[in-house]
Order: structure tokens, then sequence, then C-alpha cells
């Protein structure tokens, strides 16, 4: 029976290096990639920061201080006047924009995945040219059909009324081509067809089967448009004449326009400010409670044979 030498045996008592070398490099690339996802991650939140900052500070304090760094707190000072200012009309601009971005939001939604979910599943003369169309409409950008569509309102005497902001907004092509690349895995063929040997119609079959595959889907239609109805400027800039149905976007825009023509006006930096931490508020809340469809989704997804 042969024996080690003492210098194979200390050879085999080293640690072995080959692990580590196929490691380093891995290390290296995972901290590389924190750093850039940390960058990245900044370079978003700062504005935030600024602007959670800047509203704490009365408007003295605005401009004789650091931007990055907090002065005196005077956060509940600059809401009241926020809300108060020229008869609290702040509040009434706030209930007009949560009725054109929900309003929108949802009618969009729904309207975009029934059409998303007839593209996908059923055959129809016209389908494949109608959908083409459908997707030529997302190449288009909005301010180009602003006059258009100011000019179709007047016509129909709609203009400075709430359904020339809400009918706008429900019309959806990109939501539209989303739920249609969806539905098209979400819903199974198999699904519709035992439903059909039911004897299930198929609006039945739409709302009680297919719908409830399509929600995550659904739900990211919602929040797009959502978003931007919420921070849709244009459009109500040229429909809205009365001042009590401007949404926060035109509002604020009056009011920052009024602070820079100066004549005692300046004080209302802090207050335009202010009131656009006010208006991000919602956003936040309403992405923070509908993230659980998607989450539920990818689930639902992850455990599907």
């Amino acid at each position: 029976m042969s024996t080690l030498t003492d210098a194979e045996v200390d050879v085999a008592r080293r640690p072995s290096t080959s692990g580590f070398i196929g490691k380093e490099p891995r290390q290296r690339t995972s901290v590389l990639l924190t750093v850039i996802m940390l960058a990245c991650a900044a370079y978003f939140l700062f504005p935030l920061y600024w602007l959670l900052v800047a509203s704490t500070k009365s408007n003295a304090d605005l401009f004789s201080t650091f931007g990055l760094w907090f002065a005196d707190f005077s956060l509940m000072e600059n809401l009241k006047t926020v809300f108060t200012f020229q008869d609290g009309i702040f509040s009434q601009w706030v209930l007009n924009s949560l009725l054109y971005s929900v309003v929108s939001a949802v009618g969009a939604s729904i309207l975009a995945t029934a059409a998303g979910y007839a593209f996908a599943k059923y055959e129809f003369p016209g389908g494949k040219a109608l959908f083409s169309i459908i997707l030529g409409a997302i190449m288009i950008p909005t301010t180009a059909l602003a006059i258009p569509t100011y000019l179709l309102f007047a016509r129909a005497e709609l203009t400075d009324t709430y359904w020339a902001i809400i009918l706008p907004s429900l019309v959806s092509p990109f939501g539209v081509y989303l739920m249609r690349v969806y539905a098209a895995d979400a819903v199974d063929y198999s699904l519709i067809e035992a439903a059909r040997c039911d004897g299930v119609g198929e609006i039945r079959i739409f709302f009680t089967v297919a719908l409830r595959l399509l929600v995550p889907g659904a739900v990211t239609v919602l929040l797009f448009t959502l978003v931007a109805t919420w921070n849709n400027y244009f459009l109500p800039l040229i429909m809205l004449n009365s001042p009590e149905k401007f949404p926060l976007p035109v509002g604020l825009a009056q009011w920052q326009s009024t602070a820079a023509g100066g004549s005692g006006s300046q004080a209302l930096f802090s207050t335009v400010i202010t009131g656009s931490l006010v208006s991000i508020i919602p956003l936040v809340i309403a992405f923070l409670f509908l993230q659980r469809f998607w989450q539920s989704g990818l689930s639902t997804g992850g455990v599907k044979a």
C-alpha cells in the first residue's frame, strides 16, 4: 500500500483557489450592478427629495438657504396656504383630477380589456386591418390630436365640460395592444371551449372566465391611464375655460405663472411647490394599492401548468 510523502501531504492541505478564481469576477459584477442600480435610484428619487425639502421651507428660506437641506419647518403653514388660497380652489382642483383620472382610467381599462380579448380570441372580417390601425394610432402624439379634438368637441358644444376631458381619455390604443398581447396567453382556448360546451354565452364567458385572468393586465392599463390623465396638461388647457373645472396641472401652472409675474406674488412659489407635493400623493397611494394585483398575477402565472 502506497503512502503519501510529506510534500504531497502539504500540497493536499493547502486551500484550493480554483473556486475563488471562479467567484471573484461574479462578486465584482454583483457589486458593480448594485452600484449602478443605487445610482439610478438616486437619480430618480432626487427630484422627489428636493420637492420634499422645498415644501418644508417658507418662501424666504426657499431662496436664501441651501436647496438640498432643511431650514425652518414651515410645511404646516404652506399646506394651510395651499388649501385656503383663492377661497380654497385647490381642493376643487384635487376633486376634478380625481374625477377625470378615476373615470377615465376605469373606462379605458374596461374598453381596452374587452377589445384586446376580442382581437386575441376571435377572428372576424377586417380584424387584422383594424388592429393595424390601432397600432398606427400609437405612433401619433396626443398633442397632435389636441386641436382636432377641440374642434370636434366645440362643434358638439362639449368644451368647458367634464366630458371634454373624460371622453378623449377613454381611448387608449396602447392599452388595446397591451391587452391583446396579454390575453393571447393568459386565457386558454380550452377554458373558452369548456364554457361554450356548458351553454354559456360569449359575453358571460368574458365577464366570468376571461376577465378574472386578465386582471393583472387590466390593472396595468388602468394605472397607465390614471397617471397619464392625472398629469395631462395640454388637453385641459385648451378645453377648459372655467378655473373651477381645472385639474391640478393646469391650476398649479396658473399659480406658477402668477408667481413668476412678480408684483408681490412671488410668495406663491412655496405654495406651488407644496401643492406639487400634495398632487403626487394620490399617485403613490394608487401604485401601492394596485401593485398587489400584479403580484397575484405573477404568482398565478408561476404555478400555471
